[in-house]
C-alpha cells in the first residue's frame, strides 16, 4: 500500500484504528508517536481517499460514524492479518530470539518439559523461562504480561485470550482425607462427589471455570493454591477434583485419590493474549501440538 490518489498509506490506516480505539486525538498521537496535528491530517487523508467521513467531531466528543464503524470491523482484522504476516516473515528471517515466558498451572510435568526442551533445541537463541501461575487466577500473569503463554487448566471462554493447542487429556481423581468415607473406594461416580463439599479456586478465577474444577451441589471452602486446597483435604473439610498426573505428583501419605467415572476428563491448553502474539508465541504452539 503506497502513496497517490487512489492508494492507501498505512500510516493513514494505523492511524485510524488507533484513534476509532482512543477516541481522542490526543491520545492517539501519544500512542503513535505523533502530534495530534499530524493524527487529524492523516484522518483527512483517508477520509479523502474513500470520499467519506470516518469520524465525527466536537468540541466535546469524538465518535465513529456509521460508516466509520464499518470500515473499523472489515478493517481490523485485515490488518491485523498483514502484521501477523510481516512478524512472522521478520522472524523467520532473524530466527526466534529474546525470551519466551511459559506459566503454567498446577505442576511442570514432564510433558511440558518436554515441549520446552524440543522448543530450545529448536530455537537456541530463545531464552525459556517457566512460571507458576496461581490455582485462583489462571488468566490473570497472561493479561498483565507478566507470562507470554500460559498452559492453564480448561475450560477457557475469555474474548481477549487466544486458545492453542490442547494436550494433556486426563481422567479426574477426588483427593480425600484417609478417613472419609469415599477413601476406601476404588473408583465414584460424578452423582457421588456431587453430593460431598468440594475445594473450589477463590476468586479472581472465573466462576464458569471454578464451578467446572469443583462441580458439587455442596459448597465447600475457596483456595488460592493446589497446596491450600491439599492440606484443607488432608484436614477432612472437603474433597478436591485433580487430574491424575498432578494426584501422583502432589501426592500425600494423608491423602487419598480416587478415580472419578462420569465426569469430563482434565485438559490443559496453551493460551495467550491476542496483542500478545509472537514469533516466539507461535513457535512454541507449534513445539507443544509435536
Amino acid at each position: 500500500m503506497s502513496g497517490g490518489t487512489g492508494g492507501l498509506e498505512i500510516r493513514e490506516l494505523e492511524s485510524f484504528l488507533v484513534l476509532a480505539e482512543e477516541l481522542h486525538f490526543g491520545r492517539a498521537g501519544e500512542r503513535l508517536y505523533v502530534s495530534q496535528s499530524r493524527i487529524s491530517q492523516l484522518l483527512r487523508a483517508l477520509e479523502g481517499r474513500l470520499g467519506a467521513r470516518l469520524i465525527d467531531r466536537t468540541s466535546r466528543r469524538v465518535r465513529l460514524t456509521p460508516l466509520g464503524e464499518r470500515f473499523l470491523a472489515e478493517l481490523r482484522p485485515a490488518y491485523d492479518a498483514l502484521r501477523t504476516t510481516v512478524d512472522t516473515a521478520r522472524a523467520e528471517a532473524r530466527g526466534v530470539e529474546g525470551r519466551l515466558r511459559i506459566g503454567f498451572q498446577g505442576t511442570a510435568d514432564v510433558r511440558l518439559m518436554r515441549a520446552i526442551t524440543v522448543f530450545q533445541t529448536r530455537h537456541p537463541a530463545c531464552v525459556t523461562e517457566i512460571v507458576e501461575i496461581p490455582f485462583c487466577d489462571p488468566f490473570g500473569a497472561v493479561r498483565r504480561g507478566e507470562v507470554d503463554a500460559a498452559i492453564v487448566l480448561l475450560p477457557v471462554s475469555e474474548p481477549d485470550l487466544m486458545l492453542g493447542p490442547l494436550f494433556s487429556k486426563e481422567q479426574q481423581t477426588v483427593a480425600v482425607a484417609l478417613r472419609h468415607p469415599f477413601a476406601a473406594r476404588d473408583s465414584l461416580t460424578a452423582a457421588e462427589v456431587a453430593t460431598t463439599p468440594l475445594v473450589e479456586a477463590a476468586a479472581p478465577a472465573p466462576v464458569y471455570w471454578r464451578e467446572a474444577h469443583a462441580p458439587s451441589a455442596v459448597p465447600g471452602p475457596s483456595v488460592s493454591t493446589l497446596q491450600e486446597g491439599l492440606t484443607l483435604v488432608a484436614a477432612g473439610r472437603g474433597a478436591m477434583l485433580l487430574c491424575r498426573p498432578t494426584a501422583d505428583y502432589h501426592g500425600r501419605e494423608d491423602v487419598v485419590f480416587v478415580p472419578v467415572e462420569g465426569v469430563p476428563d482434565s485438559v490443559l491448553g496453551m493460551v495467550w493474549h491476542r496483542d500478545g502474539e509472537t514469533e516466539r508465541v507461535r513457535a512454541f504452539a507449534r513445539a507443544l501440538s509435536d
